[in-house]
Order: structure tokens, then sequence, then C-alpha cells
């Protein structure tokens, strides 16, 4: 649905029902240019500010707060990788239930139980700070893999190749949970 803000004396229309690539004016990919990203939240986040409409009617000043919070859904939602697959999988009429992320490749749940016990391993070894680097290096190496692996299921788009896509961004939301658990690690071993 359509908005239309009366910004002191201008008028400006916002239209909620585009999706978040439209909003920002990208292509609907799995690749995204963070730099023209950013670029035009800036622009939107200008536009739909709060602050600007502060003398308008309370009506006004609501559809400003609901449009900006929905600029930076959809800004946090194309900027990261994970988030933007599941965006993907949504717009391709999947909606991925990350709560219920159950992953029953067994080879993928022993090398979780093996990275696990690795991240529980690097504060006892000799060397803390090369063995944490090396674990990154693997994780965001595996985090990589698997959004190159998304993208190819993603773009062929059939009914199995979108099947494939859902359960390699469960596979993924594993290793970026992972993936934060060894930054706040690398803070800790820092202090």
């Amino acid at each position: 649905m359509s908005h239309i803000f009366n910004r002191s004396g201008g008028v400006a229309v916002f239209d909620l029902t585009k999706n978040y690539f439209e909003l920002f004016g990208l292509p609907v990919s799995c690749q995204v240019d963070l730099k023209a990203l950013s670029g035009q939240y800036r622009v939107l986040q200008r536009a739909v500010h709060p602050d600007r409409f502060a003398s308008d009617d309370e009506r006004q000043q609501l559809l400003a707060v609901q449009y900006a919070s929905h600029v930076n859904d959809a800004f946090h939602t194309l900027k990261q990788p994970l988030n933007r697959a599941i965006y993907l999988l949504k717009l391709a009429g999947r909606d991925v239930d990350m709560e219920r992320n159950t992953v029953m490749d067994t080879a993928f749940l022993m090398e979780q139980m093996e990275l696990r016990e690795s991240v529980d391993e690097v504060r006892s070894d000799a060397h803390p700070e090369k063995a944490l680097e090396l674990l990154v290096a693997r994780v965001d190496g595996d985090i990589d893999d698997y959004l190159l692996h998304f993208e190819q299921c993603w773009q062929s788009a059939g009914k199995e190749d979108l099947d494939q896509a859902e359960a390699v961004v469960k596979k993924m939301q594993f290793m970026v949970k992972l993936a934060a658990e060894l930054e706040a690690l690398e803070s800790d071993l820092l202090d």
C-alpha cells in the first residue's frame, strides 16, 4: 500500500508493497552491491526520518515511524547474506522457519560437533590466537561455500533446487551462529 506524506509543504509517496530489492532500486539477486545499498539507505532514511515529520499531524508521524522501521528492516535483511538468502526464499514462496531449524544431515551434524569441540579447545591451546585464526578462516570459508551453493540452487529455481537452497540456508545459520561465537571468543582472548 502506498502512503502519501505531507512533509511541511512537500509531498512524498512511499510504497510499502515493494519488495526490499525494489525499495532500494536493486536487482533481485543473491549478490548485492553493498555500496549502492548503503547509499540508498541513507537517502531513504533522510526522506522518512521521523524527526522530519515532528511538526506534522499524529498520523503522518506514525506513518514516518512505520516507514523508517520498514527501511531499517529492509536494509538489515539485504545487508546480511544469511538474512538475504532467507528473504530470497520468501520471495520464491518459501517461508523458512529458522526457529525450528532441524538439520538432519548426519555428516553436517558430526562436523558441527567437531567444530564445537575445536572452539572449546581454543582457550587451552598453546597458541590460542593462532588456533582461533585457523578456526575463523575455516568457518568463514564454509559460510562462503554455503552462499555459493545457495546461489546456484536459487538461480535454478526448480522445486528440488529450492528445497536444497532451504537446506543450505539452515546449515548456513549454524555456521553464522558459530562465527558470532568465535568473534566473542576473540574479544575475550584480547581482553
